[in-house]
């Protein structure tokens, strides 16, 4: 509730700009002025990169502790902010096939009302951080350091906070009931490892109302400093946007590469996205080793799900929890209606890798338009095959296809126009002459091509196999 409040806030007062929002009420009391945030990237192209406030400031870092930084801080008025948003959400799915069947249907009304008053802003001043830091060092040896630099993590400082300036609520009122039936079947499906304890059926019927009191003081939004911090400890204070922070190394892992937030030039951010599109697709291979009647049963699951945007966020959430082995609760607040109480131990077994590969392409299909689903569930196996080929041709070729080259199932008119509405949901344009073929997007189209490529690539697995 508090999460999704500071979320809107940011939308309607910095969309686009350098402001974080605080997701929860207890860090803010951890967002002081310098402290220290970690910057933890996905593997996963797509996926936003999530910050992780810490105990420490970067005082607290330096070698030499006996002259701490504390640089000016400047106090202004910020703005008035209350906001009002509704959700109704609805959605039914059912599908038996082979070992599985998945049941899930909810409704769910929502009004989320965040009154925070009259906010301010606090800001450091930078100028007078850079002068007292010259010549510091960074501790090399301080346990926060050596555990951030085996993951390639970034440090970064808080550079500005806004905070309220008196006491004020949330309020939320939800109607609503759900069911979800039938993710253990899935797992069966997949031959997960795990230990599940839990009642196949979960009906949920909710009619709240809850009011969360914030005190003054307390943190909504806040921007950030990375830090590029060298092996000597020596570091520097990225001023620039767009810089990107972390600890020097001898060699750049392929895993920290991250599009969304590289200042990279268009064609950078594409070729770094292409790079972890590859290490995603081999992610992709143990869904081809299932059994033939399993990999089916999948195939036609995931594409009852793509008919229905909230069934396909269900099964998502459903498969994070499970693939991260945490304790799903069965809290009205922050599930949308789609809850399921369950818990489940994950082991080591190679059996995992196809849940794994299984989130993975569900995570890929829910970041795709509503316009993509609805074209894809309605898609042949045979269409799939070919469109999949065509679109390795595509992503592979340095320049225009020829066309001899596409696939003999899309030289029939009707199905090539499917190709090309595909395509079209994703931002880009598939252009062909007498001669030849070719694609045009921007930046955008090109991840979001990407995301369609992994799906098909992973639907194509599922019902071929190693072909």
């Amino acid at each position: 509730m508090f999460s999704k409040a500071t979320a809107n806030f940011i939308q309607q007062v910095d969309p686009d700009g350098s402001l974080i929002h605080v997701p929860r009420i207890n860090d803010s009391k951890q967002l002081v002025p310098m402290a220290l945030i970690v910057k933890r990237k996905s593997s996963w192209f797509w996926a936003k990169t999530k910050y992780h406030p810490t105990v420490f400031t970067l005082s607290d870092l330096l070698v030499d502790k006996r002259q701490l930084l504390r640089p000016k801080l400047y106090e202004t008025e910020f703005l008035t902010y209350e906001g009002t948003y509704g959700d109704k959400l609805s959605g039914k799915l059912e599908t038996k096939a082979a070992y599985a069947s998945i049941a899930l249907e909810g409704q769910n009304v929502s009004k989320l009302q965040s009154s925070f008053g009259k906010l301010k802003k606090e800001e450091l001043d930078v100028k007078e951080l850079l002068n007292d830091s010259i010549e510091r060092q960074v501790d090399m040896q301080h346990a926060l350091v050596k555990q951030l630099e085996k993951r390639n993590d970034v440090l970064a400082i808080v550079k500005e906070r806004i905070i309220t300036s008196k006491s004020c609520t949330i309020t939320q009122a939800k109607k609503g009931h759900c069911s979800f039936q039938g993710m253990f079947g899935l797992l069966d499906l997949l031959g997960s490892p795990g230990k599940i304890c839990a009642e196949s059926t979960n009906k949920v019927e909710m009619d709240s109302a809850v009011a969360l009191e914030i005190p003054a003081n307390t943190v909504i939004a806040y921007s950030i400093l990375e830090l590029e911090i060298k092996k000597n400890g020596q570091f520097d204070i990225c001023l620039q946007p767009g810089t990107i922070g972390g600890f020097e190394s001898d060699c750049l892992p392929s895993d920290s590469l991250n599009t969304v937030d590289c200042g990279k030039n268009g064609q950078e951010k594409i070729l770094l996205t292409a790079l972890q599109y590859e290490t995603q697709e081999k992610e992709l291979s143990p869904l081809a080793d299932l059994s033939e009647p399993t990999r089916h049963a999948l195939f036609k699951l995931l594409q009852e799900a793509m008919r229905d945007r909230t069934a396909l966020s269900g099964l998502q959430c459903e498969l994070d929890v499970f693939c991260s082995g945490e304790t799903l609760d069965t809290d009205q607040d922050d599930m949308d209606g789609l809850i399921a109480d369950s818990h489940i131990e994950c082991s080591n077994s190679t059996s995992g890798a196809d849940l794994n590969a299984t989130h993975l392409l569900v995570s890929a299909m829910e970041e795709l338009p509503d316009e993509t689903l609805s074209l894809l569930c309605e898609s042949p196996a045979d269409f799939l095959e070919a469109f999949n080929m065509l679109m390795c041709r595509l992503r592979k070729s340095s320049g225009p296809l020829s066309i001899q080259r596409l696939p003999v199932p899309l030289q029939d008119t009707k199905v090539f126009h499917l190709a090309e509405q595909l395509l079209s949901s994703t931002n880009v344009v598939l252009k062909k002459s007498a001669e030849s073929l070719w694609m045009e997007t921007d930046d955008e189209g090109e991840v979001l091509f990407l995301l369609l490529c992994l799906t098909i690539q992973g639907l194509c697995l599922l019902w071929s196999g190693n072909k």
